[in-house]
């Protein structure tokens, strides 16, 4: 019998990335240990990021799915200005309209991949 330890392992490979791209203007992309390649626009991440000020946000898009970003203090278009591992089950994001705290587990890109989204 497993213990809760390794199936909790084993869950976190299947869900792990064997490699992460982020293209600064563009997005993320990921290639999974499974295979699986995903890309999240960086408006999209932006949009769906998992931090408590963006709650609120998320709360109205569930909503209103034509909710618009509010207007940020950036100037020109949305990119992201950087990404950092965060342990062995994440990454956090920053954007160039001062969002960073948003952390961005393995579990949670793969539960808002847009290649899902379009199949429903």
């Amino acid at each position: 019998m497993a213990s809760a330890s390794a199936a909790g392992s084993a869950a976190a490979a299947v869900t792990a990335p064997a490699h992460l791209d982020l293209d600064r203007e563009n997005g993320l992309a990921i290639t999974w240990a499974d295979g699986r390649e995903s890309f999240f626009p960086i408006a999209y991440l932006r949009r769906r990021s998992p931090s408590a000020d963006a709650k609120v946000l998320r709360e109205e898009m569930a909503r209103n799915p034509l909710t618009v970003l509010p207007a940020s203090r950036a100037t020109g278009p949305l990119t992201a200005l950087g990404a950092e591992l965060v342990g062995n089950y994440a990454v956090r994001i920053r954007f160039s309209d001062g969002h960073s705290t948003g952390i961005f587990s393995w579990t949670y890109l793969r539960s808002i991949d847009p290649a899902l989204e379009t199949r429903a």
